[in-house]
Order: structure tokens, then C-alpha cells, then sequence
């Protein structure tokens, strides 16, 4: 069953210069109890189509989507009044830098606790306990002392788990992470990593994680959402993007991942060139400058998504049945 739908998300900011198009037409759900990956570069508009639906946007923004469905509830319409009761309550969010995200004049407790008395109505001992259950949750040791604590006396490991309590604090529906682990070292990564995993199986939360790296979501996600210059470039399962992918973007990022492979030694091949100007974005495909097997429709026309499978689809020309010969050979 779909816990959130949408359908042909547009985010455009107004500056001096024009309009910068950092969202151009996505469409995408995620399933209860999923997890889902948005994975890209920087610039790609994986963060900036999640601030849009949550509507956490500065006042030069503009938002149009034919329809963004949440539980039921079409948010498109839907009033910041509205929205501020459902965000941390139905759905919470974890902000990309933990070093900042927390606010250093307020303890850890008060953070934690300030949703809870508004979301949940509980009173101020109810809502310490929560905290400390909730501090515990994410292991956090002595909890009870940590409450009384600010954020610079936290380590950045532990100040991510800390917005993982707050964001969960309310038992929301979906939980948005936003590069969860890009600050941490290697071991924390993997340690904040598995706790997300196992808090997704006990409080049967959706996950949506953005992150640039597909290798951090190799194992936490059931499907992966490809993005580029403000589109959707593909999205399928873990499985179909690692091993079936058919996006020529899709194969830059996966060479880019480290390869361990004994007794060989496997160059890293960077994608050439730049992402593409949103103020003028390109007639055809986003990729086509950087791409080696761009045709001259590429830079013409926007590819249409083309469904691989049930759960596999692919906005690229060279899955096109006119595409010339080599094209079938390098897809195959």
C-alpha cells in the first residue's frame, strides 16, 4: 500500500538572474513500511524535492505538482498551518549536518521533549521519560544525565543519533533522512547505518534516504530513485539498479564506487564534465553533454520513461526501438 504518492513534482526558485528549474517534473511513491533511496550529485534536486513536499522552502520558491498524496491526505492544498501539525508528528526529518542542525542555546532534552508536548499533548514528566526511552532507543548511554546536556558536548556520532530521536520522537509514518552520515567517519557511518535499520524494524517506519553515495544504501533500501539535473533518470529496485542498470548516469555512479576485488586493482572513473546550468536547462536529455553515447535527439528531446519491468523504468533514448545498432549493444 502507498504511503506517499507523488506525481509530477515542479520546484522552481525566483532569483535576480531568471528562474533556477531545480525540479523538473518528478514523479515517484514509496510504500509502507519501504525504504527508498534518492540518490545523485550535488545539485540533482534530491533534497530540494523533499523540502518541497514538506514545504520547507525560503519565499522564493515556487511549487506545482499535479498531486502529492500522503497517507490519504493530498498536501498540494494544504495550508502551513496543517503542515506544521503533521511534520515531527507524521512525519519527521533528518537534517543533513548534525553539527548544525541542533540548536546550541537548548539542551538535548528540551529538543527532544518540545515535540512531544505539542505533537502528543504529553506533560513534562510524561515527555522526559519518552525522552530518555527515546535516547535509549538510539544508544545513547546514560540518557538520563545526557538530557541536561547541550550539543557541544556531544560527539558528531552521537549528535546524529540524537536527530534520529527527535525525528522519531513522535513514532512518525515516513522518515526523511537527508545525507544521514555524510559528516561521520567510515565506522560511525556504519554504526548509524544499522541503527536505522533495526529502529525501520521495530517501529515500521518508511525511510526516504538521500544520500550521493549508492554504496551507503546498498543495504538499507529496497528500491533506489536516480536523479539528474532536476529529473528523474531511473529508479527499480536495489537489485535492478546494482546489477540491471540502463541509465548511462547510473553507470558513472556505480564506477565510482571502490570495487574490493582480491589479487585486482580497479581504477575509480569520475564522470567528465558538469551538471547542467537549472537556470538554462537543456531542450533534450540533462546528461547528454556528458554522456559518450548521446545521439542528436539526446540534445533535442527529453527522453520518456520507459518501464523495464514492474518495478524498473528508464527515461534514455538508447532503449528507444529506433536507437542505432551500437546503442542496442551497449544497453544489453
Amino acid at each position: 500500500m502507498k504511503l506517499l504518492q507523488v506525481q509530477n513534482l515542479k520546484t522552481t526558485f525566483h532569483i535576480d538572474a531568471g528562474e533556477v528549474q531545480a525540479v523538473r517534473g518528478i514523479s515517484f511513491h514509496v510504500n509502507k513500511g519501504e525504504s527508498i533511496g534518492i540518490v545523485g550529485e550535488s545539485g540533482s534536486g534530491k533534497s530540494v524535492s523533499m523540502l518541497s513536499l514538506l514545504k520547507l522552502l525560503p519565499g522564493n520558491a515556487k511549487l506545482e505538482a499535479d498531486s502529492i498524496q500522503f497517507d490519504g491526505i493530498e498536501l498540494v492544498q494544504t495550508d502551513q498551518k496543517a503542515m506544521r501539525k503533521m511534520l515531527g508528528k507524521d512525519i519527521g526529518m533528518i537534517f543533513q549536518d548534525p553539527m548544525t542542525s541542533l540548536n546550541p542555546l537548548f539542551t538535548i532534552g528540551e529538543q527532544i521533549i518540545e515535540p512531544l508536548r505539542i505533537h502528543q499533548k504529553l506533560s513534562k514528566a510524561e515527555a522526559q521519560k519518552r525522552a530518555i526511552e527515546i535516547l535509549r532507543m538510539v544508544e545513547i548511554p546514560s540518557p538520563e544525565s545526557r538530557l541536561k546536556q547541550y550539543p557541544h558536548e556531544f560527539s558528531g556520532g552521537m549528535r546524529q543519533r540524537v536527530m534520529i530521536a527527535i525525528a522519531l520522537s513522535c513514532s512518525p509514518k515516513l522518515l526523511i533522512a537527508d545525507e544521514p552520515t555524510t559528516a561521520l567517519d567510515v565506522t560511525i557511518q556504519a554504526q548509524i547505518l544499522d541503527l536505522m535499520r533495526d529502529l525501520k524494524n521495530k517501529l515500521d517506519v518508511s525511510i526516504v534516504m538521500i544520500t550521493h553515495d549508492l554504496g551507503v544504501i546498498a543495504n538499507m533500501c529496497n528500491r533506489i530513485v536516480v536523479m539528474y539535473g532536476g529529473t528523474i533518470v531511473e529508479q527499480g529496485t536495489t537489485r535492478e539498479i546494482f546489477y540491471e542498470p540502463k541509465h548511462p548516469y547510473t553507470w558513472g555512479l556505480l564506477r565510482s564506487i571502490p570495487q574490493f576485488t582480491e589479487g585486482e586493482k580497479k581504477k575509480l572513473i569520475s564522470i567528465p564534465g558538469s551538471p547542467p546550468d537549472l537556470l538554462r536547462p537543456p531542450a533534450g536529455c540533462a546528461f547528454t553533454s556528458r554522456c559518450p553515447y548521446a545521439m542528436k535527439i539526446c540534445e533535442k528531446l527529453p527522453p520518456q520513461q520507459i518501464s523495464l519491468s514492474d518495478t524498473h523504468q528508464a527515461a534514455c533514448w538508447l532503449m528507444h526501438p529506433k536507437a542505432q545498432p551500437h546503442a542496442k549493444e551497449v544497453i544489453s
